[in-house]
């Protein structure tokens, strides 16, 4: 983990007509991290993660990445500067292959005859190449539709995906577990892991905290909009995360 903030987002508010959805909201992730934003459902969790990716631009309120000011108008603008996401869904296309999946929109080409033509052998090979290297899968076949893969499989292909990007610096995960059995959960949060060991800052959206625990550096939790506290999991419990997460010390207070 590195001394000083990959990135820091400072003052964050966004509201959508008369609601305010984040209020105030200081953020910071570091490389070589597992930042984890746990809060109940309208905490502003995902609100807060899609101003950072560029899918929303905050109403107030600065990003800094390496200490530098940024201004973003989409999610590309946010690939373009090393940060990306994989969704809850995905967003794979089951009847493509994992490879074709993986070059989705970014295919690579070849000129037969002076014509370009789609490279399948050299994206099924480099679609080999990342999972195994970055991520430490293998396929039983590449060969497949991406539908017939388990949970697992099609979290690693998605995640390659972004991974691939050799600028990619900060990856936001949005429940990654969620509809995966143990047995599943635990290959993805290893995944999780070796990301953070490959020097990336991961950002980890969950409401298990069980997950939360085993893989998370540090936890940031959120409660209708606002910022309620950042703890080292080393030193804090589940119990004292919960407690933020439904205001318990402002009940007894």
């Amino acid at each position: 983990m590195s001394d000083q903030p990959l990135v820091r987002m400072r003052g964050i508010t966004k509201r959508f007509g008369g609601v305010t959805a984040l209020q105030d909201v200081d953020l910071e992730a570091y490389s070589g991290e597992v930042l984890a934003i746990v809060g109940d459902n309208g905490a502003g969790k995902s609100t807060l993660i899609k101003i950072l990716t560029g899918v929303y631009q905050a109403t107030e309120g600065e990003i800094f990445l390496d200490g530098k000011r940024l201004e973003m108008s989409s999610h590309s603008d946010a690939i373009k500067v090393g940060i990306d996401a994989v969704y809850q869904t995905l967003a794979l296309a089951d009847h493509l292959t994992p490879a074709n999946n993986m070059f989705l929109g970014n295919e690579l080409t070849k000129r037969v005859l002076g014509i370009p033509m789609l490279d399948n052998r050299r994206m099924k090979s480099e679609a080999t190449r990342i999972l195994d290297e970055r991520l430490g899968v293998r396929l039983r076949s590449m060969d497949v539709q991406t539908d017939s893969l388990s949970g697992g499989q099609r979290q690693a292909v998605a995640i390659a995906r972004a991974v691939y990007h050799e600028d990619l610096r900060l990856l936001v995960m949005d429940e990654p577990t969620a509809a995966l059995g143990p047995q599943e959960t635990a290959r993805t949060l290893k995944l999780i892991k070796s990301l953070r060991d490959q020097g990336l800052a991961v950002i980890l959206i969950s409401h298990s905290l069980d997950d939360v625990f085993e893989v998370a550096d540090r936890v940031h939790v959120q409660r209708r909009g606002r910022a309620v506290g950042v703890v080292n999991t080393a030193q804090s419990s589940v119990q004292e995360v919960l407690g933020l997460i439904v205001g318990a010390q402002d009940a007894a207070a």
